[in-house]
């Protein structure tokens, strides 16, 4: 087949190889049959193993959906009663942890930290030695809204000093950015098929420990679809999934954890830093001003503040560039006008560099100065 090739570099879902995407032509079979239950164990399994998890003390579950699914499961599933969920928010993805434990009527604290810097360890640790119910701390790896990469490793040393369990959502960082469970003191964390495995959407994981989920099993129950202890009960007795999974997303997805560690953990790391690079050089080129400082990216987003000028229009920037095979993406911060760059995905340095000859083309079509101003230039 020849499948159109488009180079997305928005974060997630991202550009994905021929093979995954033929991956989901398979016979037709039902969900429920050994050798597709067989198949969905190997690839827990595997799973774990891209945080480098023992599999005697770490599992991963499976559910149906986008990464949000994740932090919905997480938090009304590892809570119990009495206690509360601190979530260290300088981010839009960890506000929308917050927003889940509103709409679960759950006790939490929103500490609330710039968007643009590192959160303060300081009042974190004295956050949690103030409120020693708080059973649950939880913030995001890599914020992609703005590409900060938080200080995972040192939260979670906190979180644990004070008897909390550690909750990282890792949706744009796993499989991208290494990670190690144990070094990184991660109790739980999460990503979706369509980012770092670079398969497709709709399908999500959670990897955590195995003594943690068992112990929820006396939690409130808060959902029915959407309980960690439930689905892991029902993998381990069975080896399926509760309700009907996506079964050819699976196969995709297996195939590119197959191709994740055919490539290497080192080695697509180095892949997706090199992309960034890229990026940086020709946004530099062009002129245009990076919203976060260079030491806190976490090398895989670059949000570029909007040029001031007149004839900036991101949705005529955006359609000439989507028309030749290249998607770009919007900000996500309020009241600050940039897009976002993405190394994400099966992509490399050749594909930034005919990205920017059409990128460049768009803003010459459109009459922006080149290279671009600001106001405070």
């Amino acid at each position: 087949m020849n499948i159109k090739r488009n180079v997305l570099l928005n974060p997630g879902p991202s550009t994905t190889t021929d093979t995954v995407k033929m991956a989901q032509i398979v016979p037709d079979i039902c969900p429920r049959e050994k050798e597709f239950a067989s198949l969905m164990k190997g690839f827990r399994e595997d799973l774990v193993g891209i945080v480098h998890g023992d599999i005697t003390k770490y599992t991963s579950v499976l559910f149906c959906g986008s990464g949000t699914i994740n932090i919905d499961i997480c938090i009304n599933s590892l809570l119990p009663a009495g206690k509360k969920v601190l979530i260290i928010d300088n981010g839009a993805y960890s506000t929308r942890a917050a927003q889940v434990c509103g709409y679960y009527g759950l006790s939490y604290i929103d500490l609330k930290m710039p968007i643009d810097s590192l959160p303060d360890l300081t009042t974190v640790e004295k956050t949690l030695k103030d409120n020693p119910d708080v059973y649950i701390v939880y913030t995001t790896h890599h914020e992609t809204g703005t590409g900060l990469l938080n200080p995972i490793r040192e939260i979670g040393a906190i979180a644990h000093k004070y008897g909390a369990i550690f909750v990282v959502d890792t949706t744009s960082s796993l499989a991208m950015i290494p990670i190690n469970v144990e070094v990184d003191n991660i109790d739980f964390c999460m990503a979706s098929a369509q980012k770092g495995i670079m398969a497709m959407t709709g399908l999500s994981f959670i990897i955590g420990r195995i003594d943690e989920i068992e112990k929820s099993a006396t939690y409130p129950r808060r959902s029915y679809y959407c309980n960690l202890y439930r689905q892991y009960e029902y993998f381990e007795k069975t080896g399926e999934m509760n309700f009907t999974p996506p079964v050819q997303t699976i196969y995709a997805a297996i195939q590119g954890l197959k191709e994740y560690y055919q490539e290497g953990e080192i080695a697509k790391y180095a892949r997706h830093k090199r992309v960034f690079e890229a990026i940086h050089t020709g946004l530099d080129k062009l002129g245009f001003k990076d919203f976060l400082k260079r030491d806190l990216q976490s090398g895989l987003v670059v949000a570029a503040l909007y040029p001031d000028d007149e004839n900036w229009d991101f949705t005529k920037v955006h359609d000439y560039c989507y028309k030749r095979g290249f998607t770009i993406y919007p900000g996500k911060v309020e009241n600050k006008g940039m897009f976002r760059l993405c190394s994400l995905g099966a992509i490399d340095t050749k594909d930034i560099e005919n990205f920017f000859i059409v990128f460049e083309e768009a803003l010459r079509i459109n009459n922006i100065k080149i290279p671009v101003v600001y106001k405070e230039d």
